[in-house]
């Protein structure tokens, strides 16, 4: 925003494109499926794998951290509300990796567990992660809530896009393309002003 980048609810939508499909919606939706698919499969080295990477492919310490936290309180709530068989397995493989785990590879672990396809479950978690952007967008815009709602009804073939790209691109090919969202997350961190931590 205080660049200029993102100034309406068009703009808004721009930016959220480019991260659903080049930044961490990419990113976090290539490591949802390879956490989602090692759980399935009973896989503790491809499980270890994607909570190592997830902590570690963020451009900015403050990204990182936001995931990390997230993940974290994620897993605490569903441990408390929602106990399910097989979670302290996958516990203690994140124990094993000495690294909190992110948020797209927790709600993965969760997923799975309970018999959500990967499919629906990535897509709603990209539903869930640009709904989340979009609500930053309309209260620093500032956008009405109208044009919010506009803009992530201007993104569902994004995310269902971006969700089918992350089941079907190799792990190869897993990082960020999206240079801007970086560098403005990096000159975000030692902002002078700030509504959000990341």
């Amino acid at each position: 925003m205080e660049q200029g980048l993102v100034r309406d609810r068009d703009s808004l939508a721009r930016w959220m494109d480019g991260i659903l499909r080049h930044g961490a919606g990419r990113t976090d939706g290539m490591l949802f499926a390879a956490a989602h698919r090692a759980v399935l499969a009973g896989d503790e080295a491809g499980f270890a794998w994607a909570v190592e990477r997830a902590d570690a492919m963020r451009a900015s310490a403050e990204t990182a951290l936001e995931s990390r936290a997230q993940g974290q309180a994620f897993l605490i709530a569903v441990r408390a509300a929602w106990p399910m068989d097989g979670l302290e397995r996958w516990d203690r493989v994140i124990a094993g990796t000495g690294r909190p785990v992110a948020y797209a590879v927790a709600v993965a672990l969760a997923a799975a567990l309970i018999g959500v396809p990967e499919g629906p479950a990535l897509a709603a978690y990209l539903h869930a992660f640009a709904a989340n952007l979009v609500s930053a967008g309309v209260r620093l815009v500032p956008l009405g809530q109208t044009d919010g709602q506009k803009a992530i009804a201007a993104l569902d073939s994004v995310v269902h896009s971006a969700a089918e790209a992350a089941l079907t691109t190799p792990l190869d090919d897993l990082g960020s393309r999206a240079m801007a969202v970086d560098w403005t997350s990096m000159i975000h961190e030692t902002q002078y002003t700030r509504l959000f931590r990341s």
